[in-house]
C-alpha cells in the first residue's frame, strides 16, 4: 500500500505536493476542482486516507463526504446534478483513490452523459437475491 500512496496523484494532492483548487477541507476530507471537467464547478471530493475502492476506507472517513458535495452543489447554483463514484477499472475509476465527483447538469450536452442500459428482471429471483444480500450484511 505505501507504494501506491506515493505514487498517488490524489495523495500526492492531499499532501500539497500538486497544487489544485481546494474548495473545502477537513480533518479526514478534501474537495477540490476537478482539472478536466464535464462543467463549470465538477469538483471531487475524496477521503484522506488512501484507498482503492469504497470499501477499502474506514466508515469514519467517510461522514464528511456527502455533506461537502450537497455544500458544493448549493455552492454552485447547480439545479441538477450527478454525484458519482465508481470502484475499479471496469467501473471507468481511473485513479486508484477513492474519489467523488459532483459534476453539475446546466444542459443537455455539459455534464456526464450516461446510459441506463435496464435488465429485464424476475421476481422471484428478485427476491432471492435481496434475502442473499440482506443475509451478508
Amino acid at each position: 500500500m505505501a507504494n501506491k500512496m506515493a505514487s498517488c496523484i490524489f495523495c500526492k494532492i492531499i499532501k500539497g505536493e500538486i497544487p489544485c483548487f481546494r474548495l473545502a477541507e477537513t480533518e479526514k476530507t478534501l474537495a477540490f476542482l476537478d482539472i478536466n471537467p464535464l462543467s463549470q464547478g465538477h469538483a471531487l471530493v475524496i477521503p484522506k486516507v488512501h484507498g482503492e475502492k469504497l470499501t477499502d476506507i474506514p466508515d469514519d472517513h467517510l461522514t464528511d463526504i456527502l455533506p461537502i458535495a450537497k455544500k458544493l452543489a448549493l455552492a454552485t447554483g447547480a439545479h441538477e446534478y450527478n454525484i458519482l463514484q465508481n470502484n475499479g477499472r471496469g467501473a471507468h475509476q481511473e485513479v486508484g483513490h477513492v474519489h467523488f465527483h459532483m459534476i453539475p447538469k446546466p444542459n443537455p450536452q455539459e455534464g456526464l452523459g450516461i446510459s441506463w442500459p435496464q435488465q429485464k428482471t424476475d421476481m422471484d429471483k428478485l427476491k432471492a437475491l435481496a434475502e442473499e444480500i440482506k443475509s451478508k450484511m
